[in-house]
């Protein structure tokens, strides 16, 4: 086979191809393999308006940001994970570098129980065991999920597929 004209998992990722595999969990490199499933997801936003995902300005923004950063994070995109307080779980399907919510929802966050705004935060596909929605949770109120129990969420498919071991995988969309 030749060699110079395999394109590796980084340039497919650069190029909105790749499989959102979080392979070092340093935010540098995160940014340019998770950069592409950013700009997927931001396109199925554009398309439907049924998840609260971010618009695709945004979502560029946040992972520019993300790379001057450099920052590590502690769980990857596809990572199942449990609130360390509040009864809900799900899987992580975009992370933020630092706090990148509204004022208003940080406004809403009591006081003496705000987590810093200084390390990075998750969007989680959640669900509890009334209902399912997306979360946006700090990394230090999350712990990894442990139990096995699968996950129920009506968006999983968009975003994920099983693997053979039944870890998630992060799906490649078609860009718009």
């Amino acid at each position: 086979a030749d060699l110079a004209s395999k394109k590796t998992e980084k340039d497919q990722a650069e190029e909105g191809q790749g499989e959102g595999k979080d392979v070092s969990h340093e935010w540098g490199s995160l940014l340019q393999i998770h950069s592409g499933l950013a700009a997927r997801r931001a396109c199925v936003h554009c398309a439907s308006q049924r998840s609260p995902l971010p618009p695709c300005a945004g979502a560029a923004l946040a992972y520019i940001e993300a790379d001057m950063k450099n920052r590590s994070a502690k769980f990857g995109i596809g990572t199942v994970v449990k609130h360390r307080l509040y009864p809900f779980r799900g899987v992580i399907f975009d992370i933020d570098p630092e706090f990148s919510n509204t004022e208003e929802w940080w406004n809403s966050i009591p006081a003496e129980s705000r987590p810093s705004r200084d390390q990075p935060f998750y969007h989680l596909l959640a669900e509890n065991s009334d209902t399912e929605y997306v979360a946006y949770v700090s990394e230090q109120n999350l712990l990894p999920d442990e139990s096995k129990e699968p996950l129920r969420h009506p968006q999983l498919s968009e975003f994920f597929t099983k693997t053979r071991g039944g870890q998630l995988k992060a799906r490649s969309l078609n860009m718009h």
